[in-house]
């Protein structure tokens, strides 16, 4: 065989030497286990306590950093401590270390950092004005998005980890997913969704003096059944058709080219600014507010047998049996409850599309769950805080208790488990809108 044959046949071994190695170095444990119970032993007798400041978990911290530093250190100028300069690196040379507290999962633990006369060293593991290792800000933000305040936070830190984080330091954290969240309100859309829904929730901001706030919370059902959340958007209480306008666009301008259904509970203006955009599109009043409005005119104990009574309702095969159903009900209820009558009579031209429609598409249009989950971890943020300083702040937090129903960071979850008849049941009521602009 030729020089050159031998080399080619090299070349092609050499990949699954490494994928072997790789596989040897996956399998061997990292840390020998007899070293680790005789570090454990040793600090027991030393009463030396395992996590905590001081304690033998932060040591070994501050041991693995400042390995890892000097090995960096060592890369950046191409030769070891005690080496002399050669040809590779910068030319400068290591210029002593400076003493730096970060804050870990095992508390605060000050470090060596090592220099360079140059100044030209980029530490990765630790970079430089970095004073916070990313668990802990994981830890942050994990906790603000399930509704805990920058107070309540801090005071857990410095139970659980010993470390003292200020009320700005934890605001500071929780600002930086502003630019995930930019790029999330940005993001691409389907080109069409099968029901979309609109709904509200209030959230108190001190600007000048509290008020009231209104945070538009856009939910989508996918074609393939998931939840997926649009966008947020902060209104000021008088939304008309010219806001809604600037939303339906900003939508549209993101991709989606068709809505079958919109469904929201009397929002002025945006029926009107829904048939500019999408002339096709139904709206329908949410069957879930109407209920939701219905029991907060009546007492808790009647609940239940008011829910009874309204279900035949929309629950009824066609518009005259729901006529007939609700004069039933009129006539039960109406004499204690008129407020309930009246509700439902005034949004009934809205209500009655609904039952044109397959039992099928009802369902999906009248899950409450997945609309209900979401609503619930938002409002526990909200009230966690209480009220906010500005409209960013209020968007910040219902942004994060959005991302924590979603470990993926998307957003989305499954809407519906029975969702093939559904599907068919879309795309025949809507003539084959719902295939024709699937991708």
């Amino acid at each position: 065989m030729s020089k050159a044959g031998m080399q080619d046949v090299k070349v092609e071994e050499q990949p699954v030497a490494a994928v072997e190695q790789d596989e040897r170095l996956r399998e061997a444990p990292v840390v020998d286990r007899a070293l680790v119970a005789q570090l454990i032993g040793g600090a027991r007798e030393q009463g030396l306590s395992l996590d905590g400041q001081g304690g033998l978990l932060a040591q070994l911290t501050k041991l693995v950093l400042e390995s890892a530093l000097e090995g960096e250190m060592t890369d950046h100028l191409g030769r070891g401590k005690h080496e002399r300069a050669g040809a590779g690196g910068d030319g400068s040379s290591r210029n002593g270390k400076r003493a730096k507290t970060v804050l870990t999962q095992a508390g605060p633990v000050t470090i060596e950092v090592p220099r360079d006369r140059s100044g030209s060293f980029e530490p990765k593991i630790v970079k430089k004005r970095q004073r916070r290792l990313g668990s802990i800000e994981d830890v942050v933000l994990s906790l603000s998005a399930r509704g805990m305040t920058h107070g309540d936070i801090a005071a857990h830190l410095a139970d659980v980890y010993g470390t003292e984080v200020s009320k700005t330091t934890i605001s500071t954290i929780t600002d930086k997913v502003l630019d995930g969240m930019g790029e999330w309100q940005n993001r691409p859309l389907d080109p069409v969704y099968p029901v979309v829904f609109v709904d509200c929730i209030h959230v108190k901001v001190r600007d000048g003096q509290v008020a009231n706030r209104p945070i538009y919370v856009v939910l989508a059902v996918t074609v393939d059944g998931n939840r997926d959340i649009l966008g947020l958007w902060a209104g000021d209480g008088g939304q008309g058709a010219k806001y809604w306008q600037q939303v339906l666009t900003e939508i549209k301008n993101r991709g989606v080219e068709d809505i079958l259904m919109l469904v929201c509970d009397g929002l002025k203006g945006l029926p009107d600014a829904v048939g500019t955009i999408w002339p096709d599109t139904i709206v329908q009043t949410c069957i879930v507010h109407l209920m939701r409005n219905s029991f907060r005119y009546s007492a808790r104990q009647d609940w239940e047998a008011i829910s009874r009574a309204l279900k035949p309702v929309y629950q009824a095969a066609t518009v005259e049996q729901a006529e007939e159903r609700f004069l039933e009900f009129q006539e039960a209820w109406g004499g204690k409850y008129p407020a309930i009558v009246r509700l439902w009579s005034n949004a009934w031209a809205e209500f009655v599309p609904f039952l044109q429609f397959d039992r099928e598409i009802r369902r999906i249009v009248c899950t409450t769950n997945a609309i209900e989950s979401v609503n619930a971890r938002i409002r526990k943020a909200v009230r966690a805080r209480g009220h906010f300083p500005n409209e960013q702040a209020a968007l910040k937090c219902v942004y994060l208790a959005i991302m924590a129903l979603d470990p993926t960071g998307k957003g989305r979850a499954r809407w519906t488990q029975r969702w093939k008849g559904a599907l068919n049941a879309f795309d025949i009521a809507f003539d084959g809108r719902l295939s024709a602009r699937r991708r």
